[in-house]
């Protein structure tokens, strides 16, 4: 059964959403599913923008061949070659062998790559390239490492839309409101909108600067992403995000604590500093273990917040195996421009704290407040004069009004 919707008179989504799917890209998890947006325009000459996943695929198909109606399909526009949205391209060719593909050079490459073959009508489009369908003008703008090389967007002139690719798309699968007005979007798309910029393309935040200033010089009326909502609303709003994102700055002022506990000496140390900064009027806070919350998330919060308090175990002589690979995490990720305190914990031989701070002062643009806080197995009564001086260098450096 076709499962379109009209976005204007002459645009379609064909796209369609996968709650089946835990791991994206079998590796971020994806509670509430996520989509894969594909756009027909319907002019003189009938455009595809993108296909989608396999996951997906008849369900695809059926929705092109219900909003073309027995038209021929001139165009396929593919933005970008990652098998979530090209790995139905090649059967989709099977059912139209009339349609030409539009595509970077590099795409072209890829697709030998990923099929063996490339489309028989190929058409090789660079910076600047038009492709005049009717009523209806396209520019090509070209998007190296957003997040891959061969990315590029299409900037509809007539009706002011971007077809952005991967920028601006969002974890969650649809449910059948298309456009983010249409949601509570702040309130719950927000997280998975930043947890997938972060993880999918925050290592890239210099390209990304370079086609958010692309896009400032375009009259962008909405924004049709390869995954997540339509935007037509509060475009300013949604960009404003990606910027601070792409610029490695803190989005709120606030503290993230997380812990490594093997035994839960150590969180309930980090749950005491949670106590004393809430006490000294600190009221953005979140706590996470990170044994038990995935480190997409982890590193999200990362980006998300100014401070990032890391209470820690020794574990064989080092750090604590979770909140070692979440460092890498972020170091692989290029987190940046943050503050930060530490606390170790060691029974006979305390090495967390020293390991934990040369790996964030590898990083770029780093602070770490103060000496690091020791414990020996758990944190002893005469301590809490410590930890309170910590928690106030924090405070002091959050720069609250108290």
């Amino acid at each position: 059964m076709q499962n379109i919707q009209h976005i204007t008179d002459d645009l379609i989504y064909v796209g369609a959403s996968d709650r089946r799917l835990a791991l994206f890209e079998n590796i971020y998890p994806i509670p509430r599913g996520v989509s894969y947006n594909s756009y027909v325009l319907l002019d003189e000459k009938t455009v595809l923008f993108d296909t989608t996943d396999a996951g997906v695929a008849e369900q695809f198909y059926e929705n092109v061949a219900a909003a073309i109606a027995g038209r021929k399909l001139d165009y396929v526009v593919v933005h970008h070659m990652e098998p979530d949205h090209a790995a139905t391209l090649m059967d989709l060719l099977l059912r139209h062998p009339e349609a030409t593909v539009v595509t970077t050079a590099k795409a072209a490459q890829m697709m030998e790559q990923f099929f063996g073959t490339k489309p028989a009508k190929l058409q090789s489009v660079k910076e600047g390239d038009t492709l005049v369908t009717g009523r209806h003008t396209l520019v090509i703008t070209m998007a190296p490492m957003v997040h891959w090389p061969e990315v590029m967007m299409t900037y509809d002139s007539t009706s002011k839309t971007l077809f952005s690719a991967d920028a601006f798309g969002t974890f969650g699968a649809l449910s059948g409101n298309l456009f983010a007005d249409e949601m509570n979007f702040e309130g719950e798309w927000l997280n998975d909108a930043r947890r997938y910029f972060v993880n999918i393309v925050g290592k890239y935040g210099q390209p990304v600067q370079t086609v958010l200033k692309k896009a400032a010089a375009l009259d962008i009326k909405m924004i049709c992403p390869l995954h997540g909502p339509v935007w037509r609303e509060n475009l300013g709003w949604f960009i404003g995000k990606h910027d601070v994102w792409s610029r490695y700055e803190p989005e709120e002022k606030g503290v993230v604590i997380i812990y490594g506990s093997i035994y839960g000496h150590t969180e309930a140390a980090a749950m005491r500093m949670a106590t004393l900064l809430g006490q000294r009027g600190v009221k953005n806070i979140h706590v996470y273990d990170a044994s038990h919350t995935h480190s997409s998330k982890l590193v999200a919060e990362c980006w998300r917040a100014s401070h990032i308090v890391l209470a820690c175990s020794t574990y064989n002589n080092g750090i604590y195996t979770p909140v070692e690979e979440l460092l890498h995490d972020l170091k692989a990720h290029c987190l940046q421009s943050r503050t930060w305190a530490l606390i170790e914990n060691g029974s006979w031989a305390p090495q967390s704290g020293k390991l934990m701070r040369a790996m964030i002062e590898e990083m770029k643009d780093m602070t770490v407040l103060g000496d690091t806080l020791t414990l020996k197995s758990a944190m002893k009564p005469e301590q809490e004069n410590d930890l309170a001086e910590l928690a106030d260098l924090i405070v002091a450096n959050l720069k609250f009004e108290l």
